[in-house]
């Protein structure tokens, strides 16, 4: 697509002007593969052979081939169109701007390049100061208000603003650490050695237990289920709230805010990984213990939809009953 006539004087040829029908010889059919029209229904019409067809597909007006053409750009007067015969690309010439107009057209040009970069950078600077954000707020709830604040300002800038920000990455990468899955896969596979120590997780009696040994479920990876991204940000950025909360709790009797913090975030850690591990480990035992009843059509069973559905027409089927 060439933009502009900027071409010099004397270089245009008989393919940039406009075919004259009358020059056309009568063995040539000139009809327009738009509109289906000839000749002989507009001799004021002007013609153009655009690409390299041959035959009766290299004739079209101009004004329905620029019609054609206006809608496959779609409103992008910048898009390549061809031809859909034989793959040419039209050659699309337009009048040259003034000084003035090509400045704005330029610049508008830019802007529109511009825009997206401008955009992305936008929104890294946006999460990067809330992460430096976050991590500040991290600091003085960990060593104190005062105490982190006067911190921070003795620091050296550099670091806090490298520093400040792994805050949060290095939480959020240590929530995708799913070591209660690696726990209780070393659970289940030792846990039948040790006599009685089966049950803290949820044992089964022999009966049950015999469906187990029957029927184990198959052997999930630790990284099959999907993880969560909201789940992820929630639990890693909560965390040092709750081990402020967990160490206020049960080690108010510890002076340092640290070191009572720390123990805290230990605890619900380790709290909630068990809780974690023992409903994976009933869930496994009910999977398990799961059976396949044979079918009796006279039966209802419960929490059967498609039973309920068929009792309730049944019901409407029998008003007398």
């Amino acid at each position: 697509m060439t933009e502009g006539s900027d071409s010099p004087a004397g270089s245009s040829n008989s393919d940039d002007a406009p075919v004259n029908v009358e020059n056309v010889t009568p063995n040539d059919r000139v009809n327009c593969w738009v509109c289906f029209g000839n000749a002989d229904d507009d001799r004021d019409a002007e013609w153009v052979q655009p690409c390299r067809c041959r035959g009766t597909t290299r004739w079209v007006h101009q004004t329905c081939l620029q019609r054609w053409i206006d809608e496959k750009q779609k409103g992008n007067s910048t898009s390549a169109v061809s031809c859909p015969q034989c793959n040419a690309e039209y050659i699309l010439v337009f009048p040259p701007f003034g000084r003035f107009v090509f400045v704005l057209d330029m610049a508008d040009r830019l802007m529109y390049k511009m825009c997206p970069l401008a955009t992305a950078g936008i929104v890294v600077g946006s999460i990067y100061w809330t992460a430096v954000t976050y991590g500040a707020v991290t600091v003085m709830q960990i060593l104190g208000h005062k105490e982190g604040l006067s911190t921070m300002e003795h620091a050296d800038p550099l670091v806090l603003l490298v520093g400040l920000p792994t805050i949060p990455i290095m939480l959020i990468l240590g929530k995708m650490v799913r070591w209660e899955d690696y726990l209780l896969k070393i659970w289940r596979r030792y846990s039948n050695r040790i006599p009685g120590l089966k049950q803290l997780l949820g044992g089964s009696s022999d009966a049950d237990g015999r469906g187990i040994r029957d029927r184990p479920p198959p052997d999930v990876p630790a990284f099959s289920d999907p993880v969560s991204v909201t789940r992820v940000l929630c639990g890693a950025l909560l965390l040092p709230t709750m081990a402020t909360v967990f160490g206020r709790v049960f080690f108010s009797h510890i002076p340092h805010n640290p070191q009572r913090i720390l123990l805290g975030g230990i605890t619900f850690v380790a709290v909630k990984g068990v809780l974690k591990m023992y409903l994976r480990q009933q869930q496994y035992v009910r999977q398990c213990q799961r059976k396949i009843l044979n079918f009796d059509r006279s039966s209802v069973y419960p929490n059967s939809p498609t039973n309920s559905q068929s009792s309730q027409t049944n019901d409407n089927s029998n008003p007398d009953h």
